[in-house]
């Protein structure tokens, strides 16, 4: 069994200390394997917050670093790159449309749909989440159970800074089509967000229900939200803004109502 507090020290000496030895070596495959076994995350809640661990931001990028290009095969397809892609989707009990792509290093909870997609390093999707067509999840990013992440949405990925804190998405949330989740954005459980959303850290947050500004960066639990604008002080301009309509209800509920046919992942 490995001692994830020791694995955590040799990784951060080897970031400190460029160290490429065969202990580094064995330290970051070792990571690696972890994070694709779901054994350790880049991030998880502890509370009410969101907690990034450094070390394995550190363990991907030195992952890079330590191995080089080569001809990468899955079946009658192959690749030229440092990372290989995941398989075995029958044994993970995760229904896999292709030609959907998941890198080592990532992790898809047992009950997960993926549709043609594509699935980055260090992201890791919960169990009865689908993500749909040409959707990407990105580097690290994070996201929760009993979600749609519907076609065309893409879902930033970070890796650097290792400090910088990936996408989240929480539980049962519904992303509409064509929409950009990026730069760290929290989407707290149960929101909504219409289809051509693009949250940044720094886009406005208008709630219609209190008739102000949230802070931008974080999309409330619940909340039902659309693309809108809002005017500058001076009224000389509208920039772009991401409207609250309302909380989620019955109505709401049943219109984002996850179908359990579809989501048959396909347990082993």
């Amino acid at each position: 069994m490995t001692d994830i507090a020791t694995l955590e020290q040799d990784i951060l000496t080897a970031w400190k200390e460029g160290d490429d030895s065969p202990a580094a070596r064995d330290a970051v495959a070792r990571a690696l394997e972890l994070l694709d076994q779901g054994s350790i995350r880049v991030a998880q809640k502890q509370g009410a917050e969101w907690t990034v661990n450094e070390w394995v931001k550190m363990a991907v990028l030195l992952y890079f670093r330590f191995n080089d290009n080569g001809t990468i095969a899955a079946g009658d397809l192959s690749w030229y790159d440092k990372v290989p892609v995941k398989g075995n989707w029958r044994t993970a009990g995760v229904r896999a449309v292709p030609p959907a792509v998941a890198r080592f290093g990532s992790f898809v909870e047992q009950g997960a749909v993926l549709m043609p997609c594509y699935v980055n390093i260090g992201a890791r999707v919960g169990s009865g989440t689908m993500i749909d067509t040409w959707a990407t999840v990105g580097s690290c990013a994070q996201i929760g159970r009993n979600c749609h992440i519907s076609g065309g949405v893409g879902i930033g990925g970070v890796l650097e800074p290792v400090q910088a804190s990936p996408v989240i998405v929480e539980d049962n949330v519904f992303v509409g089509a064509r929409s950009e989740i990026a730069e760290g954005v929290v989407v707290e459980e149960g929101a909504v967000l219409a289809m051509g959303c693009f949250v940044g850290a720094s886009t406005r947050i208008f709630d219609c229900r209190t008739g102000s500004q949230r802070d931008p960066g974080r999309i409330p639990p619940r909340a039902v939200c659309v693309p809108g604008a809002l005017p500058s002080p001076d009224g000389t301009h509208s920039t772009y803004a991401i409207v609250i309509k309302k909380y989620r209800d019955e109505k709401t509920d049943a219109r984002t109502a996850l179908n359990s046919i579809l989501r048959d992942g396909g347990a082993p």
